[in-house]
């Protein structure tokens, strides 16, 4: 089985943007605009970073909060907007201090609830009444074993990492703001070179209590976020079990993530397959992967997935403006094409059909030619994926 690929393409995009949230949730992450609130005396960047990474934990905390996603445009996705994930939505976040939580969001498109601990996060979309369940890794024994000094980097080690940083993005200082009420600095880091469609990410943070308050993606050329998550209200204290604790609706229909991984080596060894003329030996397809892609040159070649589906991924480039291609040996058992991507809207790469999904911050093509599937992403307009399908097509 290969619960991935049966997924429908507004799914498979929902669960995307549930990662986004949860890592956001995960670090108690929300985006606000100012409030009125107090602000913290000016301080240089490296000192508010060892000072919040120095700050003492809080034991718990509870937000309410708001969801916007600006990622698709309009008529991107075929039908509605059944989610709270894809269009947008109100709701509220807990978080214990032992990494337990829940965000729970709401909207009229439809309600969505997310649940996440060491070991699982599970993901209920009302709209569908369906919860996907992935398994996260666990630690190896190695990790277990190491011990945590509970000791930040020092200023010195901080202003290091930061000039190192600045020699690949632009870092703005420790900007005094406030957020949901909270006196707060907020940094803004945006990419010098191979950006693709990414403008800048945003963060914030309490100034008192070093939590992240603020995430926010920001496209090329736009003044208002692709992605944000805002905190009308966030208080700190104890959260009780009960409010982490969630399970989804007994009759919602599970689907499990988890085997997808499981599946790839199924004898728990690691067996990666690397460099191109490797990786053609090992598919059992025709690899096309030439050596350079719309003057990109082939960075690397790598075989991914389950044993008895195999794929190439090539990369092409570096950083986010690199371009990902993904081919394996197309379905031939009949029926229509039935790709991740197939619902979306059709263009033709010079004789070919292809399914595309364009986005602020990227496109994604699918196609097949000569019994190959082909899955295109990379952070780039639509003229110019469709220019490196086209090379490949």
């Amino acid at each position: 089985m290969k619960p991935l690929r049966m997924l429908s393409t507004r799914t498979l995009i929902a669960l995307a943007v549930a990662v986004f949230a949860v890592a956001a949730g995960g670090a108690a992450l929300a985006v606000a605009a100012r409030s009125g609130g107090p602000t913290p005396p000016p301080k240089a960047l490296p000192d508010a970073l060892h000072d919040a990474l120095a700050a003492p934990e809080p034991e718990g905390i509870t937000a309410r909060i708001k969801f916007t996603n600006r990622l698709f445009p309009s008529g991107a996705l075929l039908g509605p907007a059944g989610s709270a994930l894809m269009s947008g939505a109100s709701g509220r976040l807990w978080l214990t201090n032992d990494g337990r939580g829940r965000l729970e969001l709401q909207s009229d498109a439809g309600d969505a609830q997310i649940v996440w601990d060491s070991a699982e996060v599970t993901v209920f979309d009302a709209s569908s009444n369906t919860v996907y369940r992935f398994a996260l890794p666990a630690k190896s024994g190695a990790e277990t074993a190491k011990p945590d000094s509970g000791t930040p980097p020092t200023v010195a080690e901080i202003q290091d990492f930061l000039s190192k940083l600045a020699e690949h993005a632009s870092v703005s200082g420790a900007n005094p703001t406030d957020v949901a009420g909270q006196a707060a600095y907020s940094v803004s880091v945006a990419p010098k070179h191979d950006g693709g469609l990414l403008g800048s990410v945003e963060l914030a943070w309490d100034a008192a209590r070093g939590v992240p308050l603020r995430a926010a993606i920001y496209a090329q050329g736009s003044s208002s976020p692709v992605l944000e998550l805002t905190a009308t209200d966030i208080s700190y204290g104890p959260v009780a079990s009960s409010d982490v604790d969630v399970a989804p609706p007994s009759g919602a229909k599970v689907v499990d993530l988890s085997g997808a991984a499981k599946e790839s080596h199924p004898s728990g060894q690691d067996q990666h397959v690397t460099g191109i003329d490797a990786v053609k030996a090992a598919a059992d397809f025709p690899v096309n992967a030439p050596d350079t892609l719309v003057g990109l040159p082939r960075k690397t070649a790598s075989l991914v997935g389950p044993a008895d589906s195999k794929a190439a991924l090539v990369v092409y480039g570096q950083g986010l403006g690199a371009i990902a291609v993904l081919e394996r040996k197309a379905d031939t058992s009949g029926g229509q094409q039935q790709g991740p991507l197939s619902s979306l809207p059709k263009i033709s790469l010079d004789g070919v059909t292809a399914h595309e999904l364009a986005t602020q911050l990227g496109t994604v093509l699918e196609w097949e030619k000569g019994g190959v599937a082909y899955v295109l992403a990379g952070s780039l307009p639509p003229a110019a994926a469709e220019a490196a399908a086209r090379a490949l097509a």
